[in-house]
């Protein structure tokens, strides 16, 4: 691994390092791949839809949202067409996160066609908090022989308005052909499985898909919910970076953990940089982005905030060795509670095409810098892009920042509450209105006690028929299978088994180590 080598671990301790970042990960190094970094709609849309056109055997596509727009009914028409042709074609929606964006015609369409359909999670009266686990996923694979993973969803917002010079969301994805894109078919797969009958793995892929096709080692993480397998690699990433560590993240509440690695890691020299969304488009929320700059700045973070229209990738380079693109935020609700999917890239050439676009972005960037007692803004781009062509972030948009600051909110009132951190003056006004809904919940509860006692009993009554029924459908299914040992706990991507054998702890070198990774940049 390039980024363990060039902390200066050698021989076994190495071999040690490795088998360390797989087991955090969940995920083996999967050498023998060919990966390209696709930028924003104009360069990943037009990969995926070549690659559905060409498709001979299957077609996995699962993504968070997919808008019945005129960006949502051409690929739709394309996997239609695909169908038809008797390819097949799999699509996992999100319920949540597709809600309001496309009706039901669009997707008894679909069905029509011959494409399968399913609808990942949708809300269940006896599983009343089941809904908060998303399907956060947005990938494509095509007869197992290519794969895209990014952070881009199925929407018009994606590729922007050039009538009304508005321009597209920002975000980044990256095509996989070689062994690893099974990987991608087995994460496919898990999902899948979830809501219908499992996936024929074997039958989705081609032949040549397990042939080498270039000399790229990756890593397919596929988050399930509490697995915390990307949170455990981005902690390792930010205490093994050396030199450069910048990251992109359209949500970003980092944990206490994790931004005290990053905190460390400043201390220590690393040029850590991160790349966030510019202005919230929710006014209250200003604070709250505000609070969690400052315990970054202090200790020496660079914090841009974007420009644009909207900035949506999820990306990390790390010394230019390691790179990382994909679905997943830095936030509790993607490392913990999404089903989530991203690609760690160990390799030089496409560490530095990841910093070249990212000193790109940094053009379109705002830096934020902390002077005296106030904080205030100062500009990095002597020609940062018009108003007039950053539009409106969408309702979308605005969901999704607003969930973010409800878990700024969370952690600062949690703060406040419990003093395990030391809160900061902006933070003051946040405070204060976290303050006053208890007060006026408690005026409430003592001059009107029906309009506290009435929902709480309803919720208390649904609590409690929900899990009635819970049990009546697991008797049921005893009763039914007296034979079956209870359900099996959900699994999750199952790992690849190793390709390197377990004496790999005592030998001096790995094996199958990609030439790029002997040098540095």
């Amino acid at each position: 691994m390039a980024i363990v080598k060039s902390t200066g671990i050698s021989g076994p301790q190495r071999g040690l390092a490795e088998q360390v970042f797989s087991r955090a990960a969940g995920a083996p190094l999967v050498p023998g791949n060919d990966v390209h970094l696709l930028r924003d709609a104009r360069e990943n849309y037009p990969a995926w839809l070549s690659a559905i056109h060409l498709a001979r055997r299957s077609v996995l596509f699962e993504n968070y949202i997919i808008e019945d727009d005129d960006v949502g009914r051409t690929f739709a028409e394309a996997l239609e067409a695909r169908a038809r042709d008797g390819v097949r074609v799999c699509v996992l929606y999100d319920w949540l996160g597709c809600q309001g964006t496309a009706s039901s015609r669009f997707w008894r369409r679909l069905r029509e066609a011959g494409v399968e359909v399913r609808c990942f999670n949708p809300f269940q009266f006896d599983r009343p908090l089941a809904w908060l686990g998303r399907n956060h996923r947005k990938t494509l694979t095509v007869d197992g022989e290519v794969g895209f993973v990014s952070g881009l969803c199925v929407s018009h917002k994606w590729v922007g308005d050039p009538e009304k010079h508005v321009a597209p969301w920002r975000d980044t994805g990256l095509a996989i052909r070689g062994p690893a894109v099974a990987d991608l078919v087995r994460a496919f797969a898990q999902g899948w499985a979830t809501v219908g009958t499992p996936l024929d793995e074997e039958g989705c892929l081609s032949a040549r898909a397990p042939d080498p096709m270039g000399d790229v080692a990756l890593r397919v993480v596929a988050g399930v919910p509490w697995s915390a397998g990307l949170f455990r690699v981005d902690q390792l990433i930010a205490s093994l970076a050396r030199k450069r560590l910048w990251l992109t993240d359209a949500y970003f509440v980092g944990t206490a953990a994790y931004v005290q690695a990053l905190r460390a890691a400043s201390r220590d020299g690393v040029d850590v940089r991160l790349l966030v969304p510019g202005s919230s488009d929710i006014p209250a929320l200003r604070p709250l982005t505000q609070a969690g700059y400052r315990p970054l700045l202090e200790a020496g973070i660079r914090v841009y905030e974007w420009n644009g229209t909207m900035l949506h990738a999820k990306t990390a380079v790390a010394d230019g060795l390691w790179a990382r693109v994909g679905s997943s935020n830095l936030n509790p609700a993607s490392w913990l509670g999404n089903s989530e999917i991203d690609v760690a890239v160990e390799d030089v050439h496409f560490a530095q095409q990841m910093e070249s676009m990212y000193q790109q972005d940094l053009e379109h960037a705002t830096e934020v810098v902390l002077s005296g007692r106030d904080r205030r803004l100062m500009s990095t781009n002597p020609r940062p892009l018009p108003r007039s062509r950053r539009g409106g972030p969408g309702r979308r948009g605005s969901m999704s920042r607003a969930a973010a600051g409800a878990v700024r909110l969370g952690n600062t009132v949690g703060a406040a509450v419990t003093n395990h951190r030391e809160l900061g003056r902006t933070e003051s006004k946040v405070v204060f209105g976290a303050g006053v809904v208890p007060l006026a919940l408690a005026g409430v509860a003592l001059w009107w006690p029906q309009v506290v006692a009435v929902p709480a009993a309803l919720l208390c009554a649904w609590a409690g028929i929900a899990l009635w029924s819970r049990a009546v459908r697991l008797r049921r299914q005893e009763a039914e299978a007296p034979e079956a040992r209870g359900p099996l706990p959900e699994r999750e991507v199952p790992p690849r088994p190793a390709a390197v054998a377990p004496e790999v702890l005592t030998e001096a070198e790995p094996r199958n180590t990609p030439e790029a990774e002997q040098q540095q940049p």
